[in-house]
C-alpha cells in the first residue's frame, strides 16, 4: 500500500499534496497497489472526501487532543506507528518544508533512509528514484534498499490535475496515536496572518518580483500596485531581504518560496542560481533589467532592458488605462 501525507492549514488542503498524489497514483498503478492518505487532525476530516478525485481510495484520520496545528515530531510519531499498523510499503509526502521535515524524522525514528525531492520513480527491487539535488541543478539517481520506502516528491514535477475520471469512493479510518509530552516539544503556538485577500506566493497565478534594481523599500509601492492591477502578489530576491527591504516570507528562492505561477515578472533581479531554482516553475518569465548580461535573462521568455524606475510607472498607467482601474 502506498500511503501519502496530506499537509492542510487549518482543514484548507496543500496544492503540493495534490501534486504529491497524482504522483503517487502513477506509483501505485506501477506496483499494483492501492493509495491512501494520510491526515492529521479532526479538522482535516472534510478533505476525505474530495481526495477521491485523486486517486485516494482510503484515509486515514490521524486524531490526538494535542494535534490542534503543526508539530512536526509529534505528526512523525503519528506516521511511524501508522506504518505500523497498516503495513504501509511506501509512504511519501511533497517535498515542503513541513514535508521534507516530517519525513527526514520517520526516517531518523524508523532507521530507514528518505530520499527527498524525487521527480521520478522506478518501483522494481530494488525500488530506483530519480531526484533533485543541489536546488534543482542537479539530477541524481538513486536506489532505496529498506523495507518501508520514504520519499518526498519534488514540488511541481507533477501537475496536481492529473486525477481520475472516476472519483474513488474514499473510505475513512480514524486513527489514535499514543503520543508522549515530548512529541510536542516543537509546535506552532502562534500565527501572523496575512493580510485579507492577499494570495499566497506558493499559489499566486501572476508573481512581481523585486530585486536590488528596484532601490529601495519604498520602490516596492510601484510593484505592489502592478501587482494589485494583475491580480498578483508581490515577492523579491534575497538580496532584498538581506537589505531589510522586505520580510523573508516574501523572498524567492532555494531559501525562500518556490513558486510556479501563469507570470512572473522579475524587475531589477540579477538572477543568482538561488533565485532560478524558486521560479523555474513558472511558465512564463518577464525580465525588466537595464543589464543585457544579466543571468536570469537566460531563462527569460520576453525581456524589457530599461530603468525600472520608469518601466514600471509606465506599465502601471498603460494598464489602468486598459482596465480603468
Amino acid at each position: 500500500m502506498i500511503l501519502g501525507l496530506v499537509e492542510h492549514d487549518r482543514g484548507r488542503p496543500n496544492d503540493l499534496s495534490f501534486q504529491m498524489l497524482a504522483f503517487g497514483r502513477r506509483l501505485a498503478a506501477g506496483r499494483g497497489e492501492p493509495l491512501e492518505a494520510v491526515l492529521i487532525g479532526t479538522e482535516a476530516e472534510p478533505i476525505a472526501g474530495a481526495l477521491g478525485a485523486h486517486g485516494v481510495s482510503k484515509v486515514h484520520l490521524i486524531r490526538h487532543d494535542e494535534l490542534t496545528d503543526y508539530a512536526p515530531e509529534a505528526w512523525a510519531e503519528a506516521i511511524v506507528q501508522l506504518i505500523a499498523s497498516t503495513g504501509a510499503t511506501v509512504v511519501m509526502a511533497a517535498g515542503s518544508d513541513r514535508g521534507n521535515e516530517v519525513m527526514a524524522h520517520v526516517a531518523a525514528r524508523t532507521e530507514m533512509p528518505m530520499a527527498s525531492n524525487c521527480v521520478a520513480a522506478d518501483p522494481g527491487d530494488p525500488f530506483q528514484v530519480t531526484r533533485q539535488r543541489w536546488g534543482g541543478t542537479l539530477l541524481e539517481e538513486a536506489v532505496l534498499r529498506a523495507p518501508v520506502t520514504l520519499i518526498t516528491v519534488a514540488p511541481h514535477a507533477v501537475q496536481a490535475d492529473s486525477s481520475p475520471a472516476t472519483p474513488t469512493e474514499v473510505a475513512v479510518a480514524p486513527f489514535d496515536p499514543n503520543l508522549s509530552e515530548q512529541e510536542f516539544r516543537v509546535r506552532v503556538t502562534d500565527r501572523v496572518e496575512k493580510p485579507a485577500g492577499q494570495t499566497s506566493l506558493s499559489e499566486a497565478r501572476v508573481v512581481v518580483g523585486g530585486g536590488r534594481g528596484v532601490g529601495s523599500a519604498a520602490g516596492f509601492g510601484a510593484l505592489e500596485e502592478l501587482a494589485r492591477l494583475l491580480g498578483g502578489t508581490v515577492g523579491c530576491s534575497r538580496a532584498v531581504t538581506s537589505a531589510g527591504w522586505r520580510t523573508h516570507a516574501d523572498q524567492i528562492g532555494q531559501t525562500g518560496v518556490r513558486i510556479a505561477p501563469d507570470l512572473y515578472i522579475a524587475f531589477g533581479i540579477s538572477g543568482a542560481t538561488q533565485h532560478i531554482v524558486g521560479c523555474k516553475g513558472a511558465k512564463h518569465i518577464l525580465v525588466v533589467n537595464t543589464d543585457r548580461e544579466a543571468p536570469i535573462l537566460a531563462r527569460a521568455d520576453y525581456a524589457v532592458i530599461g530603468d525600472v524606475g520608469e518601466v514600471i510607472p509606465a506599465l502601471n498607467a498603460e494598464i489602468r488605462k486598459a482596465t480603468g482601474g
